[in-house]
């Protein structure tokens, strides 16, 4: 909690921060410190969307902050976007596609309640992934582990590109 209020007050504080009436200018770095408070581990079956059971059970458990460990199983399709310019703003590239590919990594974070999810995947030649979009329909199944973060934590604009 100290560091959240040092960290305010120190955007405060920055030249031309909201206390002189200027524009707010947002340090280069930006942390926070959480402990993990519990541990949830979701599974998915057959033909769930991937997104939406995870939406469902950042619902169910009532989950504001969390960071996504980990995730394994196999999809049989997938729908992801990465990004396609080094400039601001980003432009992206979608892929949505149907086969077989093993899971094997799913990261991010729930930041307020809404999931900012990447995942890997491969298949017999490759490894690629992207942005976690719905339309990742589970094949044998899926799992994935959240770590539960401080509610108190304001996280909402931790992956907004335009604050800046």
């Amino acid at each position: 909690m100290k560091t959240i209020i040092g960290l305010v007050f120190a955007l405060l504080l920055v030249p031309g921060g909201p206390a002189s009436g200027m524009a707010q200018t947002v340090p280069d770095v930006v942390s926070v410190t959480s402990q993990i408070k519990r541990v949830v581990i979701v599974r998915l079956k057959y033909d769930a969307d991937l997104l939406d059971g995870l939406q469902q059970a950042v619902k169910n458990e009532k989950i504001k902050n969390a960071v996504i460990l980990s995730g394994v199983g196999s999809v049989k399709s997938y729908h992801v976007h990465a990004v396609n310019n080094t400039t601001l703003p980003a432009k992206l590239a979608y892929t949505q596609r149907e086969g077989p590919m093993d899971l094997i990594a799913v990261n991010g974070y729930v930041l307020a309640g809404r999931i900012h999810a990447h995942i890997t995947m491969t298949d017999d030649q490759k490894a690629f992934g992207g942005h976690l979009h719905e339309g990742t329909k589970v094949f044998t199944f899926a799992i994935v582990t959240l770590g539960i973060l401080d509610d108190s934590l304001d996280l909402s604009r931790f992956d907004d590109s335009g604050w800046h």
